[in-house]
Parts: C-alpha cells; structure tokens; sequence
C-alpha cells in the first residue's frame, strides 16, 4: 500500500505540472506578481512597492522563496513554482486516504476513490498558477485530520501539530485566520489536561507569523495596503450590506456543490447529520463553522467591483471542497441506498436554494457585470462556455453528473465510481487548461537595463507596473514624475504610457535625454513604452 501511494502521488505530480507546461509567467495579476515578489524579498533580493493593494501575506511566499537562491531567471522561477504547487497538490492523494480510512471505508476502496478526488479542479486548477491557494486545501485537509486525532487520542503532540498547521494557516491567508479561530475555540471542548500545549503553539506560531507578515508588510506596502475595514464595517451594521453578504455567502455555497459535481451538497448534509452524534459533533461543528465563516468574512470584505463573481464564487471555499467530497464518498461507499438517495436529493435543494437565491439578488447583474473566465474555471466546463455565466445551465448539469456518479455507484461498487469521478475530473481539467500551447513573451525590458535602475511614471496604468513586478528581478522598480523630473542616477529604464492609438514610441516622452532610445512592451491590452540608455549595462537592445 505505501508503494501505491508514493506511485500515484508521483503520477499526480506529472499531471498537475503536465497541465501547466504552457504557463512562462504571472497570469493571475496583481496575486501572482505579489507573492512571487514577496518570494524574491524573503530570498533576500529586491521587493517591490505594491502599496495600497491588497496585503499577501507571507506563508505562500516562503515556500518559493529557496528557488531564488539557485536562480534569477523568471521562467525558470515560475516553472519551479509550479513544481511546488503539484508537489504539495499531490499530498492530497495520501491525505484523502488518510481521510476515507477514517470515515471507515475500506483500502481498496478508499485508494482509488482518494486518487480520483485529489484531481478534483478545486483542487488542481490553482496550482497552474503562483497562487497560495494551491497549498491552502492540503493544508485545510491536514489540519482536520491532526485535530481530529487530537480529539481521539487526547496526546499534547498531536494538538501541538494541529496548531502548527492552523497557524501556518493564518501565515498564509485571511481565510487562515477563520482556521486559526475555530481551532482555538475548539480546543477548550477537546480534552482540557492535554489543550495547552496546543493553544501555546498557537499562540507562538500566531505571533511568529505576525511578526513576518508586519515585516513583509512595511517593506512592501511602504504606503500602506488596501483597507478594507470601512467596508466590512459598513456591510456588517447596515441592511444592503447584510443583504450582500448573505447573497455572496449562499453564491459560494451554490458554487461548492456545483463545482464539486454535486458531490459537496451530500457532504453538507451529511456534516449536518453529523452534529447530532457525540462522536462526532465537534469536528462537524468546526467544519461547518470554518466553512460558513470564510464564506461570510470574505464576502463581507469584498469590494463591489461590478463582476459576475461578486455574487457566485468558488475561489474562497475551494479549500474545503475535498473533504466535503471526501465525506460525500464516504457516505455513498458506507450508507443504504435510501439515505444517500436522500442525501443526494437534500444536496440537490441546496444548490437549487441557493442559486435561486442569487438569481433573485443578482437579477440582471449576472449578465451586465464582467464576467472573469478565471473565476468560473468549473461552470464553464459544465456549461460549455467559456464567454459567460450559465446559473441554471450549470445546476442542471452537475445534478445530470451527480445522478452518473450514483447509478454508475448503484451498479459498479465503489471503484466503478472512482473511475467515473476521475474520468470527469480530468475531462474538466483539460477543458480548463486548453490546448497547452506554449507562448514565451519577448523581455520585457531591453537586456541593457538589467543593471541599473528601473523607474515608471506615475501615471502608467497599474496593471502594467505590476506585470512588470516579476521579470525586473534586479532591482526594486521605483516612482518618477517623467514630465517634470530626470532620471535619477543610476536609472537605466524608465517606463512611460504608450499614449493614445497611434503615437509613435519615441514621442511617448518629449523630455528624454539625449542617446536613449525606445522600445514598445506589454502583454495583452496592457502596454507601455521603455525608454531606456544603451550605454547602461553590458547588454544591447
């Protein structure tokens, strides 16, 4: 069995870089470019100013940040950042395991049923990118199963482990401080003689992060990071706000269960069902409360910024839909027909109530706002559609999928079931990532500057100061006013607006000094012009 699951971790490991061969570089801006910058800072190399962004924090960061010390070269970079990310996806494939064995279904079930779920998108599509949410379902995962042990066994090491990854958690993402606080309120109903020794590793290990995430935060955010508590207080004590954070909290549920091919709506169920068992309460509790509490602060906490996935969104709960379909697997392998069946049905409802009740807030939104093919990764694989958001078209294909999964169960057992559910796994992960084509854009900057000084004018968009964050790796690239001020010394590039349709690149900037000369850069919609001195430097354009 141990060699099973070291030889299927590895096939998970080539899969998941497998689907990412064609990402060079950040596509997800401005998270990819902040994290791979907070990786570069903790290396000890350059930063980067992202002041009035959002804050990243620091546990993602520092898991990149050895590969600086072997290389500086950014495609190389990322390509060991997606490395990472498969290797620390891959660790789900034992960790379901580890979970189906504890919900007592047996190994030859619990292993090709582990396998399957591992590949889930929720689980697979983030690690394509330098994103913390390609760690964060391993380290969910792992953190209700140490604490699980803690509640059987009562041993202080394993709480002290629980508390470790919950606080590395909390190092890694605001959703981390929802885990840290239930697993700190959950302690205190654990056993009281063995508790301490796990609230005092919280407590070192919230500390320890705190002081990382404050150093990182004053380096890198000199301005200061992206408020948002006005916000969440005003969404907290008003009506429209409460109505909005209800109506994205259920948008979040509905996406769970449609995401995860119905299967999370058994698992709802089942974790409800759960409460009402005294073995299994507590951890039912944590698990619902972990869940509902993400979906709510992070709702509460986000800004209006008039796109689809305001109202319906997987990203923030996708932490936690394995184990939900983990417990759904579990109760299909192990419960009588009549109740999965039941269970199957309630899940049914609850996507069906939830995303009627996002229909009824949304109402023409849903079809006016942006809608960011990125944050509906699984809908447009049921749907088919890559262009806009299907609700209804998307609910009706995943309870056809879920009603596949139980007839194929019914008739083929447990393994027939695996097989289906990786089978349409892997369908949806290929339609996700395309055709894979490889396309590595020109530097972005002529290799004459990759010695001096690197500064952009303040009004470049800051879209295009942030994709230029990650391959200016040598230096920490800063302000100037280029209307009014000369380059300061030491400056070998500064990067100016590409100005209005039309305007030749050597009269982007009236003021440059004399020699320096031009080149056109961007990717996408997002350009801009480098003027730089080719005296800098031991390069040529």
């Amino acid at each position: 069995m141990p060699w099973l699951l070291l030889l299927g971790s590895l096939a998970q490991v080539v899969f998941r870089v497998w689907l990412a061969r064609a990402h060079t570089g950040p596509a997800a801006d401005p998270d990819e470019s902040s994290y791979l910058a907070g990786a570069r800072w903790l290396a000890g190399g350059p930063g980067a100013d992202l002041t009035h962004h959002t804050f990243y924090q620091a546990g993602y960061p520092l898991l990149l940040s050895p590969l600086r010390w072997f290389t500086h070269d950014p495609a190389t970079v990322y390509t060991g950042v997606i490395v990472i990310n498969a290797l620390v996806g891959a660790a789900l494939f034992p960790l379901g395991f580890a979970a189906l064995r504890r919900f007592g279904v047996g190994r030859g079930t619990a292993l090709p049923l582990s396998f399957a779920a591992a590949l889930l998108p929720a689980t697979t599509f983030f690690g394509m990118f330098a994103l913390t949410d390609a760690v964060l379902p391993a380290l969910a995962l792992g953190w209700l199963l140490l604490l699980d042990r803690f509640v059987r066994t009562g041993r202080p090491l394993d709480g002290a482990l629980a508390s470790l990854v919950a606080a590395y958690a909390f190092f890694t993402h605001s959703r981390g401080e929802v885990v840290l606080a239930v697993h700190v309120l959950a302690l205190p109903a654990t056993r009281r003689r063995a508790m301490w020794a796990g609230l005092a590793t919280a407590a070192g290990g919230y500390l320890a992060a705190s002081a990382v995430n404050d150093a990182l935060r004053r380096s890198l955010y000199p301005g200061g990071a992206r408020d948002l508590a006005g916000l969440l207080q005003e969404r907290l004590t008003g009506v429209s706000g409460q109505a909005w954070t209800l109506s994205g909290m259920c948008g979040q549920i509905w996406y769970l269960v449609v995401g995860t091919w119905g299967l999370a709506g058994i698992g709802l169920v089942a974790t409800v069902a759960a409460l009402g068992r005294r073995d299994t309460r507590l951890m039912a509790g944590v698990l619902l409360t972990t869940t509902f509490g993400i979906a709510y602060a992070s709702e509460a906490a986000l800004p209006d910024e008039h796109r689809v996935g305001n109202f319906a969104y997987g990203r923030y709960l996708a932490l936690l839909a394995l184990v939900y379909v983990l417990v759904a697997l579990a109760v299909l392998v192990r419960a009588a027909a009549l109740n999965t069946l039941r269970a199957s049905l309630t899940g049914v409802l609850i996507a069906a109530g939830t995303g009627g009740t996002v229909l009824l807030y949304a109402g023409t939104r849903l079809r006016t706002h942006q809608y960011i093919g990125f944050d509906f990764p699984e809908t447009a694989f049921l749907t088919w559609n890559r262009t806009e958001f299907r609700l209804v078209a998307a609910t009706f294909a995943a309870t056809g999928l879920l009603a596949a999964l139980l007839a194929v169960h019914r008739l083929g057992g447990g393994r027939a079931l695996a097989v289906l559910l990786l089978a349409v796994n892997v369908a949806a992960m290929l339609h996700i990532a395309g055709d894979g084509r490889r396309v590595v854009p020109a530097p972005p900057l002529p290799a004459a500057s990759e010695r001096g000084g690197v500064v952009v004018d303040r009004s470049l968009h800051w879209m295009a100061r942030t994709k230029l964050i990650d391959p200016v790796w040598w230096t920490r690239i800063g302000w100037i006013d280029a209307a009014h001020q000369a380059p300061p010394r030491g400056v070998c590039t500064v990067v100016v607006p590409p100005g209005t349709t039309g305007t030749p690149a050597d009269r982007t900037w009236p003021g440059h000094p004399a020699g320096w000369k031009t080149r056109a850069g961007g990717w996408g919609e997002t350009r801009w012009v480098a003027w730089y001195d080719p005296r800098c430097g031991a390069g040529s354009a």
